[in-house]
């Protein structure tokens, strides 16, 4: 992934996008905590893509993929990879981070993606918190992956002790959610979702959960004012203690971890 430089005359959504960048890929040590949790969700993210048995040359497709960190990163092992965002704007931002592998790009509303064949993989990363109906969504994705395919999703873990948003199944009316849907960042959270109401929705999607992994305890995030610890403490004890965490019991791990990970198998 090649480097920029920020100029003075890129839009507002090119200067924003840097600014994740500069905590995602460029190693900034001022928000450590956040730092610290894209970490980690990336590697979660890229062990189920892995895991899955894809073809070499796989063809995936990374919806609301936004600056396209994980695009790039796909591309780089080898895949196919076509980047999605409702911004088009930032297809231009991603071309110039583009240094090695495939990479196509379908900007537009996920809702309204059409294809002439369908993918091995749909990504979805911190997306279906941001959607007001994501029953269809997920039924969406399934439209847009072959038969035996995946969809690898994360979100903010619904069951975390330190979570305020309503959950799925707490939601009455979801079209009063519309008019907020798609918003970026953690501002534009509608709700989180549970790990039993994410099986609920991929099993009324038609997709079977291949994998389910809770992670990101509230020190790799740096939560309840544990970042300060994070300035201190080797990196790599936090990843062991993170390790660790993740193999306490599951009524542990639902209360403590703060992101949802899923690999979910089409029929």
């Amino acid at each position: 992934m090649r480097s920029v430089t920020p100029h003075g005359d890129w839009p507002a959504s090119w200067r924003a996008s840097y600014q994740y960048d500069r905590l995602e890929v460029y190693d900034c040590r001022e928000h450590l905590g956040y730092s610290y949790a894209y970490a980690n969700r990336r590697a979660q993210t890229l062990q189920l893509i892995r895991e899955a048995g894809l073809r070499e040359r796989a063809t995936i497709l990374d919806i609301a993929a936004a600056q396209g960190n994980f695009s790039l990163v796909l591309a780089e092992l080898g895949y196919d990879v076509t980047w999605n965002d409702l911004r088009q704007e930032l297809a231009g931002y991603v071309r110039l981070k583009h240094e090695s592998g495939l990479l196509r790009y379908a900007p537009g509303n996920a809702f309204e993606l059409d294809f002439p064949g369908r993918f091995d993989m749909v990504l979805a990363t911190e997306v279906l918190e941001h959607v007001a109906h994501p029953d269809q969504f997920l039924r969406q994705l399934r439209s847009l992956v072959r038969p035996g395919g995946c969809i690898v999703v994360t979100t903010p873990n619904g069951d975390y002790f330190r979570s305020s948003l309503p959950t799925f199944f707490e939601i009455e009316d979801f079209a009063a959610l519309e008019a907020n849907q798609f918003k970026p960042d953690a501002d534009g959270h509608l709700f989180l979702l549970r790990e039993l109401e994410l099986r609920d929705l991929a099993h009324a999607a038609g997709l079977h959960v291949e994998k389910l992994v809770l992670f990101g305890n509230s020190l790799t995030s740096g939560h309840i004012k544990l970042e300060r610890l994070l300035r201190i403490l080797p990196r790599e004890l936090v990843e062991a203690l993170e390790s660790a965490s993740q193999h306490l019991p599951t009524p542990l791990t639902q209360r403590l971890m703060t992101q949802l990970g899923a690999r979910l198998r089409a029929p």
